[in-house]
C-alpha cells in the first residue's frame, strides 16, 4: 500500500510540474489517504503482534 501512496505522490509531482492542477491535487489526495491507511494499519499489526508477544520478523 506505501508503494502506491508513493507512485501517486510521484503522479502529482509530475503532473504538477507539467501544469496540471486537477489531476496534481487529486493525485495527491488519493496519495494522502493511502498513506493514511498505511499508517493505521501499520500500528493495528504492531499492536496486535504486541498483544501475542511476538516480536517482529527480520
Amino acid at each position: 500500500m506505501l508503494y502506491w501512496a508513493v507512485i501517486c505522490l510521484v503522479i502529482a509531482i509530475i503532473a504538477g510540474v507539467l501544469g496540471f492542477g486537477g489531476i496534481a491535487g487529486t493525485a495527491a489526495g488519493f496519495a494522502k489517504i493511502l498513506f493514511f491507511i498505511f499508517l493505521v494499519l501499520l500500528v493495528v499489526s504492531l499492536v496486535v503482534n504486541a498483544l501475542r508477544g511476538r516480536g517482529p520478523k527480520i
